[in-house]
């Protein structure tokens, strides 16, 4: 198994594919690094040497923002906000939705799990 920036490339998986479990690696960032290091998009991670391994990292820590560094530049740039006291600041800091979506009736993902409203009598109770 390969080790490509502290992350373990997946096994039996195109290279293509296998790389996009770098965080900051999507299909076209994949694709341009292979294509640099001169590795077959359609290679199996299994069959990688350690000369294309080697020709991947390099590509990977000249030429793009990713893992360690891009996650702390994101941390950064949400803290930066936060201070700022802006919108999105206060947004992330209430642990809401920051792009305009609505809250109302979604955003459980972000907004967690639903709570009971406590004391709401039932109508049964309420009829007797």
């Amino acid at each position: 198994m390969a080790r490509i920036l502290g992350v373990d490339i997946p096994r039996n998986k195109a290279m293509k594919i296998a790389l996009r479990a770098i965080y900051g690696v999507g299909p076209r960032i994949a694709s341009d690094v292979l294509n640099r290091a001169g590795v077959d998009l359609e290679k199996s991670s299994n069959d990688l040497t350690e000369e294309e391994a080697q020709g991947i990292r390099k590509m990977l820590e000249d030429g793009y923002l990713v893992e360690g560094d891009l996650r702390r530049e994101v941390g950064l740039n949400i803290k930066r906000l936060k201070d700022m006291g802006c919108y999105r600041g206060t947004r992330h800091k209430k642990n809401l939705p920051v792009r305009g979506q609505r809250t109302h009736s979604n955003a459980r993902t972000r907004k967690g799990r639903a709570i009971a409203i406590a004391g709401k009598k039932s109508i049964k109770s309420m009829k007797s």
